[in-house]
């Protein structure tokens, strides 16, 4: 009886302490802060970004057109950290394969992502979870 007692409180533990990616699935900016300049959302098209386990891909979508990818890349979670490497982006970067760490948080349909970037800039962006 002990050990399945046992056995059972172990199972519980584990389950308690089980890793859920947090990020996994598609989320529209909603506007951010800059340097502490704030940053409005756009407002005739919306930003989307999408997390699978190990990739994002970040979309412009206006209305009457294909999405249009601008970024992609790789990321890791530990904690409360974030690290991306970007790997493709439409535009000239100078952030392509350098990892940029993140502080996240999720809270409900919301998630707020804070750093520096290796130019200098510090940010906080906010997201809702679309799917």
């Amino acid at each position: 009886m002990k050990k399945v007692l046992g056995a059972i409180a172990l199972i519980t533990i584990f389950a308690a302490f089980s890793w859920e990616n947090k990020l996994k699935g598609t989320w529209e900016y909603m506007g951010g802060l800059y340097n502490g300049k704030k940053d409005n959302p756009p407002t005739e098209y919306a930003l989307h970004r999408t997390y699978d386990d190990m990739h994002f891909n970040a979309y412009a979508l206006e209305k009457g057109y294909k999405p249009e990818r601008y970024e992609a890349g790789d990321y890791t979670l530990k904690g409360d950290t974030c690290i991306e490497i970007q790997t493709y982006s439409s535009q000239p970067t100078k952030l392509k394969n350098i990892p940029v760490r993140y502080l996240f948080a999720v809270r409900n349909d919301s998630l707020i992502l804070k750093g520096t970037l290796p130019t200098g800039m510090v940010v906080e962006e906010y997201w809702k979870k679309v799917k």
